[in-house]
């Protein structure tokens, strides 16, 4: 998770067809940069495995889902989602998460 003026920016992983709904782990990539890995169900077509990702995640960090918008990676499995909450929340959840 970075900050940003406009709030936390977190970095996920996106698993499409994964066979459940569920926000798995924090994991490293090759060049160690962090990202939280979700599966859901939806298929990537026409943006449903992102509305999954979006009301997922709003479920597991308890917002709204109006609270979370995609800032970039449409298309692709790594996604940066901007949050409109205040960052102890998202931390909160993240170290429940690893704990």
């Amino acid at each position: 998770m970075t900050m940003t003026g406009a709030g936390p920016v977190l970095s996920v992983q996106l698993v499409p067809r994964g066979g459940r709904d569920a926000v798995e782990a924090i994991v490293l990539d090759a060049a160690g940069r962090s990202w939280l890995r979700v599966r859901v169900r939806a298929v990537p077509e026409k943006g449903r495995a992102n509305e999954a990702l979006l009301a997922l995640l709003a479920d597991w960090l308890e917002l709204p889902r109006s609270a979370i918008t995609l800032a970039s990676g449409a298309g692709s499995r790594h996604k940066q989602l901007r949050i409109a909450a205040p960052e102890r929340q998202v931390t909160a959840r993240l170290e429940a998460l690893r704990a």
